[in-house]
């Protein structure tokens, strides 16, 4: 197995099936970490999200990158899994140094722009179940362990600066503003808690993702992104459809703006920075971005590159201005 800064450390990535949460997992263990990966779909089943992706795969990148780390199914809104789950690790191990809090898949339940009235109630309630709940429960049952030695990391996983989703994530609708306001809380008060115990809490946000989703959504490839950036047919290898998704969420058949968004290895480097920093408790109960962090800690997207989503947001695409992300990469 790889040495680096976190060998020795054990780590629980909470939502490792797709997306950042994949990424982390992955980028942990390349790292040196013992990565516990969870997630609900599996090759035995598919989670509601019924997306193709599982979390044995997630297991098995873990393993092509040289880590060492344990794929397993866990819903996250089951307190018994969960609590076996941390019983798991103790045994395993007896110590806790990294809890990734990742889980979600609420946007299939998201009737995004609609009013509080106008939102299905029961799609609302859920993303609130998905992203609330779960990171509660898994919080609190690996917290014990995480503090039992000085020095243990939360990564609460969110979607948006603080600043930013002050300012126009309501735009989005109730609920899912209100899943990223509690994450953001969540992050503060953790962060205060596991202060006397040496600990801290971070929150992370990246910025526009392309997760295996967003991907299929444009029928493109990581391989030929920016294909989704321009006019014209959709490329080859990509699906174009959005077949996890319950209702229509089809986006628009290419997206100019598309050109600032940046792969989940981006963000998970930004969680392994983080991990390694022994002065991560200047960060302690803020939200911070990929973007923010990445030329304070000097890595980059696997292009080379350091894409500044959120600043872009604000001065190009929110302003109407023509996409072009020049001086944001």
């Amino acid at each position: 197995m790889v040495s680096g800064p976190l060998t020795g450390k054990v780590a629980l990535v909470a939502g490792a099936t797709r997306g950042a949460g994949r990424a982390i997992a992955v980028e942990l263990a390349r790292a040196g970490a013992t990565v516990y990966a969870t997630g609900r779909s599996s090759r035995a089943g598919r989670s509601e999200i019924n997306r193709p992706e599982t979390i044995e795969e997630t297991g098995e990148l873990i393993t092509a990158a040289g880590g060492d780390g344990v794929a397993l199914r866990v819903d996250h809104l089951d307190v018994d899994q969960v609590r076996d789950l941390v019983r798991r690790i103790d045994l395993d191990h007896g110590r806790l140094d990294v809890l990734v809090n990742d889980i979600f898949g609420g946007d299939i339940h998201a009737d995004f722009g609609s009013t509080l009235w106008e939102h299905r109630l029961d799609g609302g309630l859920r993303m609130l179940r998905l992203g609330i709940d779960t990171h509660v429960i898994t919080s609190h049952h690996a917290l014990p362990l995480l503090i039992r030695r000085p020095g243990g990391l939360v990564v609460e996983m969110t979607d948006g600066t603080a600043e930013y989703n002050r300012a126009y994530r309501h735009r989005e609708g109730f609920f899912y503003d209100l899943v990223k306001a509690a994450v953001e809380r969540m992050t503060l008060a953790q962060s205060v808690e596991l202060a006397p115990h040496g600990g801290t809490a971070v929150a992370v946000t990246p910025g526009w993702l392309r997760s295996e989703a967003m991907l299929d959504l444009y029928g493109v490839t990581e391989r030929n992104w920016r294909a989704a950036t321009v006019p014209g047919p959709a490329p080859e290898g990509g699906s174009g459809a959005p077949e996890e998704h319950g209702h229509d969420q089809r986006l628009p058949a290419y997206e100019p703006h598309f050109c600032i968004s940046e792969s989940p290895t981006y963000v998970a480097r930004a969680v392994v920075a983080l991990a390694g920093d022994p002065e991560r408790a200047r960060w302690s109960g803020q939200v911070v971005s990929s973007g923010q962090l990445a030329p304070i800690y000097g890595f980059t997207d696997t292009d080379g590159t350091r894409p500044d989503c959120w600043r872009y947001v604000v001065e190009v695409q929110d302003r109407g201005l023509p996409a072009n992300d020049t001086g944001y990469r």
